[in-house]
């Protein structure tokens, strides 16, 4: 089929436009995936500042783009990962800000796009962090915690980092409400089967599997999450802080 020479000089300016847009489109996606992945070497290292210098610049492009559910993702993600931080650290008064400061910006995202399974994992995880930091909270977050993660879970069932999130979940949740170790370890080891390169899927399990008292198979976890991320500093110390048998 031709395209006369006048049809053509017509779609020209639509085809040029519509490259600009994929050219921004992809753009768009790799600052943002290059964001989370300076968020995660700053978690990884516990570099404080560093997280707190991400997070504030998370939160100047929230306020520039309130209708943008993916700028509110990503504030809700650098609180995430300082309160993840914090907690490592024990600093439980850190860790509970940022969570609540997080949940704030997730649940703006997953208000704005409640389809996309991420938003609500990332806000169940936010709950549950603020749960750990602070357990009079249970009552405040702790159904948005299980109800998020659960959410995210039906959404995407192939997700590993849903599975981590959900154990993450039953870790902490005494067994009387539904949660306990023996289910973590499931979802620990699902999320390991769906993503076997998954740092973090190794690194839960191997904490679910020493909780358990199976301390020679938690180290083992260990090990594998360090041969996969060997800069995260949390994971080293618990492998040298879990007894070889």
């Amino acid at each position: 089929m031709r395209i006369s020479s006048s049809a053509a000089q017509r779609l020209a300016p639509v085809a040029k436009i519509e490259i600009k847009m994929s050219i921004a489109m992809v753009l768009l996606m790799f600052g943002a995936a290059a964001v989370a992945g300076d968020l995660e070497k700053a978690r990884d290292t516990q570099d404080r500042a560093t997280l707190e210098r991400l997070a504030a610049q998370a939160m100047a492009e929230a306020q520039k783009k309130p209708a943008d559910p993916g700028a509110q993702y990503r504030l809700a993600l650098a609180e995430s990962y300082i309160a993840e931080v914090a907690i490592e650290q024990r600093d439980k008064s850190q860790a509970h800000t940022a969570a609540e400061a997080g949940i704030e910006a997730a649940k703006r995202a997953v208000a704005m796009k409640a389809d996309v399974a991420e938003y609500h994992r990332l806000y169940g995880t936010l709950c549950g962090q603020a749960v750990s930091a602070n357990v009079l909270q249970g009552l405040k977050y702790g159904h948005c915690a299980q109800d998020e993660v659960n959410k995210a879970l039906q959404l995407d069932p192939r997700s590993a980092m849903n599975y981590i999130g959900h154990g993450v979940g039953n870790y902490y949740l005494p067994p009387q409400f539904g949660g306990g170790i023996d289910p973590a370890i499931k979802d620990f080891e699902k999320a390991a089967e769906l993503d076997p390169q998954s740092s973090e899927a190794h690194l839960w399990l191997g904490l679910a599997l020493r909780k358990a008292n199976r301390n020679a198979e938690a180290r083992r976890e260990f090990q594998k999450s360090l041969d996969l991320n060997p800069a995260r500093v949390w994971t080293r110390q618990q492998l040298e802080k879990t007894p070889a048998q």
